[in-house]
Formats: structure tokens, sequence, C-alpha cells
């Protein structure tokens, strides 16, 4: 407690904890449902992706997107980028006040409560069944749940236990979207997702020196290999140095606030005035309770990640019907706000439906395609990146009999109409077996709205004999469909030659 005034119990149908996307959709599902709920927060209503993710690190590169595109058509007027404009523009999709970090959630807020659930704003912790002790500013309150606690709490950005490093107080994500400023100097860590997005921005933004030192042998090193060549081609022509195969060993900064050194294992070091961390997630669930309900370290999932079951139940607990589950990133399925919210639904509805003793049979159900394969993602760089299901590389380590077709995106009409010099690669990745497509990968300016339709095609499992009936419009980038199902074998289920449009 936090003054040793005695705790307030309050009873309730669900408690959700974590205020983000998944554990706002929860909440909505089941109020929708009829259920009373709380929804505890120990930060900011919206999470992660609204103030330290999604949000703000789109609103940066956006206007890097338009000014690349403008560069590669005629006749456009073409200026610098201004970087305090881009950073207000950001803080305005954030709700940021006169600080750092000083966001303003009182939307959010308002619509949790617009939905009937209370907002009780605090830390949380489990006390064993269906019981959630939240240590809030105004005192201690004990919540006992009826049906069900949901755990959606997320995850945090990693830090690596390099010599230096945690001393230099590296940038991670959240301090890399909330910058007051551009750093003249910058190195990124890491060559996923958040380090090629930041490199980028903060590079298109004014900053001279941008270093990306990444262990692996290329960029984005779960997509498939284009998609990295293409982007370090990118990066190079942006003035970004790009250092591969590479691994830091020491970090320096003997001034708080001075310049960083970081050292490399091929002898050399980059001096910079940042240095941005970008090395993965860990989930957020320290003195999170688990101890309480039997979920000890060796009864977790690989890092630390609460497992779930196809209802995203909690597994191992042994309750019939359960009563702790787990959606979003903490259950380490799939770390992407979107399928957080999938998840979320799913489990509303199922929570419902065991709270009313209804079977869970005929539910809204936890789909292993959309899950799994059906999970699509976007690198919002420039070229864009934009994926769903397998690569080949994965494909073929499944067992499946994997048909590659490859198309040259410039290629298109579509693509050559919206840019002069368009460069951009198309792989669909088809189990020759079933002659259906399981994974699809776009590279290239403006792909994000391409990746939809890959993912009704793999969700759905269509047949590519049907895809071909599915014409696409002309001249659009999405022709590459017609392009890539041409050059698949018999697509059409009469191969014959076909000229070019």
């Amino acid at each position: 407690m936090s003054d040793g005034a005695p705790a307030t119990t309050t009873e309730t149908d669900v408690v959700v904890i974590g205020a983000g996307p998944p554990g706002e959709n929860v909440a909505g599902t089941v109020r929708d449902e009829g259920l009373g709920c709380v929804l505890v927060e120990a930060e900011l209503y919206g999470g992660e992706c609204s103030y330290w993710a999604c949000i703000p690190s789109k609103a940066l590169l956006r206007p890097l997107d338009v000014r690349a595109a403008a560069t590669r058509l005629p006749g456009v007027p073409v200026g610098r980028v201004d970087a305090v404009a881009v950073l207000a523009r950001r803080d305005r999709f954030t709700g940021r006040s006169d600080g750092p970090h000083q966001h303003d959630d009182a939307s959010q807020v308002s619509w949790v409560e617009s939905t009937g659930a209370v907002a009780l704003r605090g830390r949380a912790r489990l006390d064993g069944e269906r019981r959630v002790v939240v240590d809030g500013p105004d005192g201690t309150t004990v919540l006992v749940a009826q049906h069900a606690v949901v755990l959606a709490v997320g995850t945090a950005a990693a830090v690596p236990d390099l010599p230096g490093l945690r001393a230099a107080a590296p940038w991670t994500s959240r301090e890399a979207t909330n910058a007051a400023a551009v750093p003249r100097r910058l190195v990124v860590v890491g060559g996923g997702v958040v380090a090629c997005e930041m490199a980028q921005a903060f590079r298109g933004l004014g900053a001279a020196e941008v270093t990306v030192v990444e262990r692996g042998e290329r960029l984005l090193g779960r997509s498939e290999p284009v998609a990295g060549e293409l982007l370090r081609a990118a990066f190079t022509g942006a003035g970004i140095d790009v250092r591969t195969g590479t691994v830091v060993v020491a970090v320096h900064r003997p001034d708080p606030g001075g310049e960083v050194r970081v050292d490399l294992d091929d002898g050399t070091s980059v001096v910079a005035d940042e240095i941005l961390v970008a090395a993965g997630r860990t989930p957020r669930t320290t003195g999170l309770g688990l101890e309480t309900v039997g979920l000890v370290a060796d009864r977790l999932g690989r890092g630390g990640y609460v497992p779930v079951d196809e209802t995203l139940a909690v597994t191992g607990l042994g309750a019939d019907p359960p009563w702790l589950y787990a959606v979003g990133d903490v259950n380490g399925r799939n770390l992407l706000t979107h399928m957080g919210k999938y998840q979320a639904r799913t489990c509303g509805a199922v929570v419902a439906a065991r709270a009313a003793g209804r079977p869970v049979e005929g539910r809204p159900a936890f789909h292993a395609a959309a899950d799994g394969l059906g999970a699509p993602s976007v690198v919002f760089t420039d070229p864009q990146v934009a994926a769903v299901g397998l690569t080949a590389e994965r494909a073929a380590a499944a067992g499946i009999d994997v048909h590659v077709v490859d198309y040259d995106l410039g290629s298109v009409s579509g693509a050559s109409l919206l840019a002069d010099g368009y460069r951009g690669a198309a792989r669909l990745v088809v189990d020759a077996g079933r002659r259906v497509v399981v994974g699809a990968t776009f590279v290239g300016q403006d792909v994000a709205e391409l990746v939809h339709s890959a993912t009704v095609a793999v969700v759905g499992e269509v047949p590519v004999d049907r895809l071909w009936h599915a014409v696409p419009s002309f001249p659009t980038i999405s022709e590459v469909w017609l392009r890539l199902l041409e050059a698949y074998p018999d697509a059409a289920g009469a191969h014959r030659d076909r000229p070019p449009a």
C-alpha cells in the first residue's frame, strides 16, 4: 500500500491489466457482451503503440516518404524537410504537452469510460486466483474478478548486457520516437524494423551521420533477402553507413550527455552524439505476481513469454473453466499491434461465452492461419517492405514443396507511372502441392497497401487457379499479381505464352 491506508476491495466480471490496443479491445469486447470490466494501466491509456512506437514513428516517417516520392517525379518542386515541423506534428498525434515524455491520454481514458468500463490507473499485480492488487495514486485497490483476468502488459525494449552500454544511457525506441531534436550523429545498434525505420528517419530529418551496426549478414534478417538488399542500397544512397556482420564489444560515455564511442569487433570505433539500441523486446512480466498463481520461470515460454492456448487462456494452471488469459506481445505469439488486437477480440468473445456458460465452439475462434501465416507486417522505410506468410527459406524448412515466383516490381506499368526509376521486387512463395500461396513479399515505394490482398490469399488458401481470375486494375502496382501468376506454371489451368500489356 502506498500510504498505509486499508485497501479497497472491488468485485467485477473481468479485470484487464494493460491498456494498450489489445487491452482496450478486450475491454470493449466484454463490455459489448454485457460484462463488467476494470481496465488497469500503470502508464498511459493507449499504450506503447500510441505514444512510443507505431504512431510517433510513422508520423516521423510520412513526410520523408512524401519528399522521396516527389524527387522521383519531374516538375514537382522538392524542398528540405522541416524537422521542427515534423516533430511538432508527431507531438500532436501523441498528445504530447510541454516536456519530453509528457503525454496526454485524456481522450483514451474518455473512450474507455464511454464503453462503461472502469479506468483505474496504477501498477497491478496478481495476488492469487482471480485477485489483482493495484497500487495507485489514491491508494491500494484489490480487484476480485468473477470470470477472468487478462494480461495485456506488452513488452519493453531489451538492452543487451554489453560493457558500458547501460551506463551510457542509450536510447531505446521510446527515446528515439520521442526525441525533442535531431542528433547530429547517431549510431544504431540492430538491423531490424525499429533500427531501420529510425535510422532512415533521423537521416532524413537532418542527422549528418547515421551508422547502423548489425551483427547479422543483412538488414531485416527475417525477411526475404531481396528486402535487405534493396534497403541497404537505399541506405547507402542516402549516406547511411551500414555495417553488417559486425558486433558491438563495448560502449564508452564518460560524460553524461556527452559524445559516445562504440567499439566494434573489427577493431574500429564509431563516435556519435546518441546511441539507439534496437535489439529486440522482452515481456513486461517483472513484478506482475505470476508466481502467486504458479507461473514460475520454468513454466513460462522461451524468453519469459506467457504461454497460451488457442483461446488465449494461459496454459498449465489446470483451471476449468480457465480464468487467466494473455493477449498481445506478452504471450510472444506475434509482436504486432494488429495481431494483438485480433487476439484481444477473440479473447473477449471467449471470456464472455464462458462467463455465460455457452460453448466456446462457434464463437470467434483464434485461427492458426491468422496468428501465423496470415500475420501481415510492414516496414515503413523507403523502400517499404510489406510481407505476409512464410519466406522461401522458412517454407522449405517446414517441408513444403516450394515454388518461388519473383518479379521486378519496377517493370509493372503502375509502378513506372508512380515514380521514375522505380526500384522494387515482388515474391510469391507457393505450396506447389496444394497450389496455394503461403508467403508474399513486396519491396518498393508505396507497397504497404499491397499486403492485404496477399493476406486474403494466404489466410483464405485461395488456389492460384482462382487467383488468376481476380483481375487487377490497370495501371496500378497491383497488376504485379497478374505478372506473378503469369510466371507461375499453368496458373490459369492451361499454360500459354502471354504478351505483356
